[in-house]
């Protein structure tokens, strides 16, 4: 199982070695894409995580024990269909190759489950139609 995750810390539980942890109990291969993570503030981290099914549902509901908050990626980056423009400026800052431009049509087709989070489109976006929703 591969999935792309991103992960809510509250503000007491910041520091505890809960990343680590899910190496090394869980036997969970992680890739950090992002990370905000502050002393004593909530936080939040987008991963790629990857692992057998069983250790990745051990880990999961690990991390549900710590009180973190876990959410797939796909409900993170939203594109506003009524907003976009098709442009293109998206396209051409995406790092995954998520956001492209299908060409038989000219429109900017987003493949959510190739993107990484990483928000370079939202700046890029000048109808502001990419979004970013933390919850």
């Amino acid at each position: 199982m591969k999935r792309k995750i991103v992960l809510h810390f509250s503000r007491e539980i910041w520091d505890k070695p809960i990343i680590y942890r899910l190496i090394k109990d869980f036997n969970l291969i992680l890739n950090i894409l992002k990370a905000n993570v502050l002393p004593r503030r909530e936080s939040f981290m987008v991963l790629e995580i990857e692992g057998s099914d069983n250790d990745c549902r051990k880990g999961f509901e690990y991390l549900k024990e710590c009180g973190v908050t876990i959410e797939p990626i796909e409900q993170n980056i939203r594109r506003d269909e009524e907003k976009c423009t098709h442009c293109g400026a998206c396209t051409a800052i995406c790092p995954t190759g998520a956001l492209s431009i299908k060409r038989e049509t000219m429109e900017v087709v987003f493949f959510s489950e190739m993107c990484s989070g990483c928000e370079l489109c939202v700046p890029a976006c000048p109808p502001r139609a990419m979004e970013v929703h933390i919850e």
